[in-house]
C-alpha cells in the first residue's frame, strides 16, 4: 500500500513567479532592437514607448507561447526583468480586470469606471506546459500603462538579462523529447504571496 501523498491540485488562478525576498523576476519580448540595448545597459532604451502599455508575465512558459520560442517577429529577444516586490505589489492592488466578470463586479459600469481609473489590466490565461498546450488552470499577465509604465521603467527595475539563448535550448530539447532535461532548466517559478486584498479583487 503506498505511503506516498498526492500533491494538492493548482488554484484555477494563481501568481506563480520566479522571486526572492525582495525581487519578481517577469518577461517580455522585443525585437532586437529594442531588447539587445535593454539587456546590455540594463535599461529600457529611448526607443522603447513608454506612452503605451506594456505587458509583464511572470510565467516563463506563457511567455515562450506568446512568442513561439522567439521566433515571431518582434519577439525574437527574450528578457527577464528583475523588478522590486513593492512595485510589482503596487501595480497588483491598482489593477482592474481586463474584462467585466459577473459576480465579481457589481454590473458592467461598475467595471468600466474601475478600468478608466485603474493603471493596471489584469489577465488570467491559461498556463502551458512544456509543448505549449493549454493546462487547466490560470497565470498572470499584468498590463501596465500610465504613471506605473515609467515606474517600472526607472525605479522598480533592478536588471534585465537576454535570456534568448535560454529559450532555445529548451525549446530544442523539447523537440528532441528530452522533456526531463528541459524542465530541469526552467525557472524556480514558486507560488508569490500576492497581497491578499488585490486578488480578492482580480479572481
Amino acid at each position: 500500500m503506498s505511503t506516498g501523498t498526492t500533491a494538492p491540485p493548482e488554484p484555477a488562478r494563481r501568481v506563480r513567479a520566479l522571486h526572492t525576498d525582495e525581487t519578481v523576476t517577469v518577461y517580455q519580448a522585443y525585437a532586437p532592437a529594442l531588447g539587445l540595448p535593454a539587456a546590455r545597459d540594463g535599461r529600457f532604451p529611448p526607443a522603447w514607448k513608454r506612452e503605451r502599455m506594456t505587458w509583464i508575465k511572470p510565467s516563463f512558459l506563457w511567455m515562450m507561447y506568446r512568442c513561439g520560442w522567439a521566433t515571431k517577429p518582434d519577439q525574437e529577444t527574450v528578457l527577464a526583468v528583475e523588478i522590486t516586490r513593492a512595485g510589482f505589489d503596487e501595480a497588483l492592488r491598482r489593477a482592474c480586470l481586463s474584462h467585466y466578470v459577473p459576480g465579481l463586479h457589481p454590473d458592467r459600469g461598475a467595471w468600466q469606471r474601475a478600468l478608466r481609473r485603474s493603471p493596471a489590466r489584469v489577465q488570467w490565461d491559461p498556463e502551458r506546459d512544456l509543448r505549449l498546450r493549454p493546462l487547466p488552470y490560470r497565470s498572470l499577465q499584468l498590463g501596465l500603462s500610465g504613471e506605473l509604465v515609467a515606474a517600472y521603467a526607472d525605479e522598480w527595475t533592478v536588471g534585465i538579462r537576454e535570456v534568448t539563448a535560454l529559450a532555445r535550448e529548451i525549446h530544442a530539447l523539447v523537440r528532441a523529447g528530452e522533456e526531463d532535461a528541459a524542465r530541469a532548466l526552467l525557472p524556480d517559478e514558486r507560488p508569490y504571496p500576492a497581497p491578499e486584498e488585490a486578488l480578492a479583487r482580480l479572481c
